[in-house]
């Protein structure tokens, strides 16, 4: 919407030129407004359509290879050689689009259930709507932990601050409200107006919006910077080991065209068969595989009721290995109950419990669960005061304070945690002085309180003598009235849940707010670790490399302050730990974005869920323990197929360019390469499914090239030793000719690389692992065409003759052999990589 300088212009003026009134749109003008100005995204988001994915597929450079093979040989007159090509192209690009397009469709699917939602005004009604419907003109509803979802200007807003640091860098909220400032304003000085990307802290608003998607302040930034999600330790080795392989098909070809040119072999065959030795050497499967892996991997976590919002988040979840919590709703119930309200001599006080209650619903700001349990035990009767002002709630003070006035005057009515109230309390209620011993008295009965696992808020109030010009100012000098005690008791089975992620290797710390007492005792009780425990206070006094040790012998931090949690997933990451975060208010988004892996809930404010990588169902850690399993899981298949392809190919690539200098013929055609190559890559499809022994998953695991490049090389000369035994005994015992060499040695390869999948898919002895259905019945289907081939009536198109059973028998036992030598060696090299 082009409305110069909105935020100098008054609300009445803004809704006149939007077409628009504070009672919000009708759905129809909606409708038309967003095909008129698009959706409020900073990116368009693609849909997932077929012409998209099959396009993903042809734009392949490995497929290009394919195409450049086809017109090689349509050049040369190869016309078998062409239509065996664009058979494998096919194939290739068939399946690859198959897997991918169901893939990408469910986690489209899944994606979906979490996306961000507005509090709208439609046709005169509040709603809830996609953010990504909201349209200039809408009239957007505002409260404490919403996602504020497009640049608006205030029609109205109530105690009402808001986080700008996405935009402005300030950490401390602003305060917001209706009005009007100068023309030429920084983003900082128009406090008249909310902007995407922030988000409410405390207090509410009625806003009208302005701008949407790119148009917005936080639009025009993402546009200049090009925001990228940063890349994961997954995502880095995936292309590193991209470029490795790139390097390798590069030599390969030009060193095997070279040399086969010098030696007079003819050059268009030449050229094909290095192409296709550098097509054979490239798991050109492996983006399909990990589309695959990683769609089944959030499938099986949605069943367990672990939605995930990025895909390749997946990975960092297996690899996680310290996760950091709240205790409330996590190790607790989370369903808070008042034990009881006491006046300072811990005598039970209906006073006390009718002030906090005018307290809770009166105010404005953050909604938490401690006011929810007041309200449920006493309801005030409103009719009796009426509110004049509000403090809010800040992470500073840490209280939040009411003006009422009442039938006896004008009365300031505190509520907030006990330390912080006690400062600002100067008498008691019966006009006594609060001295020191009274203060260490009121210490002790908040002690023994904590050490019970009951949580302590204070009250405290202050007579008026007349409506105050500056509210903040009179909530001093209080007069402590007492103690609100709630409880909140362990969640049942945590124990257990958190002894499984130990066991998992995943070590569980406890982050919060509440007080050190309490936080140990509910650690204690759900058999934590409960002596180690650190306060903010102790926090701030420690820097630098000093709290990154501490953090390590550290299971409990109690009352800490946003900024701190985030110092702590910081100190963790410095120290070389997956992190991840568990959260779900306000104060936990700075600590989600630092964290390697954010989780929330289902019920969690807006902020929270946009900021995490996965939103859970059910906040229960054994959701979280299920959910990190599928992880590793995934990450062990992914793991699998690049092992068993890259080791299989870079032998049987290695072998043939060393045969393709010696040999007076080519060892293998280049249509039988690619065809060895889509035959050997079928079973690598059953992969992403298959099975996973427990000791996969029982440790976090991370991609580690120097452990992918050793077995690369050992088991590849390993297969290179074995087939350079068959070209012995095919030239040796069987005199074999051209034709009768390259089917004998199609046969064994493609043989040895089907069975070595199953060999290597797991560390034990391979007749201990169970694979997968479908793995094993591609492994099976395949290992049999491959013996029947040769006997085909087509065949002879194929450029394979049938063998005599003597050859047959060979490549059996020269199989076999490889079998016995394989597990030899994988016995050798993980007892070295242990």
């Amino acid at each position: 919407m082009n409305l110069y300088a909105y935020w100098s212009h008054c609300p009445s003026e803004v809704l006149g030129q939007l077409a628009t009134s504070a009672a919000g749109l009708s759905t129809v003008e909606a409708v038309r407004r967003l095909g008129q100005y698009g959706p409020n995204e900073l990116r368009e988001r693609q849909q997932v359509t077929k012409s998209r994915v099959l396009w993903n597929q042809v734009r392949s450079p490995l497929l290009l290879l394919l195409f450049f093979a086809v017109i090689v040989s349509v050049m040369a007159n190869e016309w078998p050689d062409a239509v065996i090509v664009l058979v494998i192209l096919s194939a290739s690009i068939g399946i690859g689009f198959s897997r991918e397009y169901r893939a990408e469709t469910a986690a489209a699917k899944l994606q979906a259930r979490v996306r961000t939602r507005a509090s709208l005004m439609r046709d005169g009604r509040q709603v809830s709507m996609p953010a990504r419907d909201v349209v200039p003109g809408d009239v957007v509803l505002l409260s404490a932990g919403s996602l504020v979802p497009a640049d608006a200007i205030i029609l109205e807003a109530n105690d009402f601050f808001v986080n700008e640091a996405v935009l402005t860098g300030e950490s401390f909220p602003v305060a917001k409200k209706s009005g009007v400032v100068a023309e030429v304003a920084s983003v900082a000085q128009c406090t008249n107006c909310v902007f995407l990307g922030t988000n409410v802290r405390s207090g509410s608003a009625r806003c009208v919006v302005v701008e949407t998607g790119r148009a917005t302040q936080y639009g025009r930034i993402a546009h200049r910077l090009s925001l990228r999600p940063p890349e994961t330790e997954f995502d880095r080795g995936i292309r590193h080991f991209g470029y490795f392989l790139a390097s390798a098909m590069l030599v390969m070809v030009l060193v095997v065209f070279a040399v086969n040119v010098i030696f007079g072999r003819p050059p268009v065959e030449t050229l094909l068969f290095a192409v296709a030795l550098a097509v054979g050497l490239s798991p050109e499967l492996l983006p399909a595989i990990l589309t695959v892996s990683l769609a089944r991997g959030a499938e099986m976590m949605a069943k367990h009721g672990v939605l995930v919002r990025r895909l390749n988040a997946i990975e960092n979840l297996g690899s996680m290995d310290v996760l950091c919590t709240d205790k409330t709703g996590t190790l607790t119930e989370g369903v808070i109950q008042v034990e009881g309200a006491y006046d300072a001599a811990g005598e039970q006080s209906a006073r006390v419990l009718d002030l906090a209650a005018y307290n809770a619903a009166l105010q404005t700001g953050i909604k938490n669960p401690l006011d929810e349990a007041i309200l449920k035990t006493q309801i005030p009767d409103a009719s009796y005061v009426k509110k004049l002002a509000e403090i809010p709630f800040d992470f500073a003070h840490k209280r939040v304070s009411i003006i009422v006035q009442t039938a006896e005057g004008i009365q300031v009515i505190t509520k907030g945690a006990f330390d912080q109230v006690l400062e600002d309390c100067v008498q008691l209620a019966d006009g006594s002085c609060l001295d020191m011993a009274h203060r260490q008295a009121l210490r002790e009965k908040v002690r023994d309180w904590s050490h019970c696992g009951v949580r302590v808020l204070a009250v405290a109030t202050r007579v008026l003598s007349e409506i105050p010009l500056n509210p903040r100012e009179q909530a001093r000098s209080l007069t402590f009235e007492g103690f609100i005690a709630f409880l909140d008791r362990p969640k049942a089975g945590v124990t257990e849940a958190i002894a499984d992620l130990k066991s998992l290797g995943v070590s569980l710390k406890l982050i919060t707010g509440d007080t050190k007492l309490v936080a140990q005792h509910v650690a204690a009780i759900v058999g934590m670790r409960a002596d180690q425990a650190l306060t903010g206070k102790e926090l701030d006094r420690l820097h630098g490399e000093a709290l990154w040790h501490v953090a390590e012998r550290t299971d409990i931090f109690a009352e800490v302050d946003p900024n701190q949690k985030e110092r702590i997933i910081l100190a963790f990451k410095k120290m070389g730990h997956v992190v991840g975060f568990l959260g779900d208010g306000v104060n936990d988004a700075p600590a989600m974005h630092a964290a390697d892996t954010s989780i929330s809930v289902d019920q969690a404010v807006d902020v929270a869920k946009e900021a995490a990588d996965f939103v859970l169902l059910d906040r229960h850690l054994d959701v979280l323990r299920r959910g990190i399993e599928e992880g590793r899981k995934t990450f062990a298949n992914t793991l699998k197929y690049v092992l068993t392809t890259t080791s299989a190919n870079l032998g049987n690539m290695i072998s043939m360019a060393v045969a393709s200098i010696f040999l007076p013929f080519l060892p293998l055609l280049a249509s039988q390469i690619l065809l060895n190559n889509l035959l050997s890559d079928a079973p690598a499809l059953g992969m992403a499914d298959d099975k996973v022994d427990p000791e996969l998953v029982d440790r976090p695991r991370r991609w580690d090239m120097n452990f992918i490049g050793r077995f690369m090389l050992e088991f590849g000369l390993l297969s290179s030793l074995f087939d350079f035994l068959m070209f012995g005994a095919l030239l040796g015992l069987f005199a074999a000719s051209p034709l009768l060499f390259r089917t004998g040695w199609f046969t064994e390869s493609l043989m040895t690389e089907l069975v070595i999948a199953l060999v290597v898919r797991t560390r034990r002895p391979f007749f201990r692992s169970q694979p997968g259905a479908l793995l094993m019945v591609l492994t099976i289907g395949v290992f049999v065409l491959t013996v029947l081939l040769p006997y085909l009536p087509f065949a002879d198109l194929l450029g394979f003759a049938p063998m005599p059973a003597g050859m047959l028998a060979l490549v059996m036992g020269i199989t076999l052999l490889y079998v016995l030598a394989a597990e030899v060696a994988k016995a050798s090299f993980y007892r070295r990589f242990r």
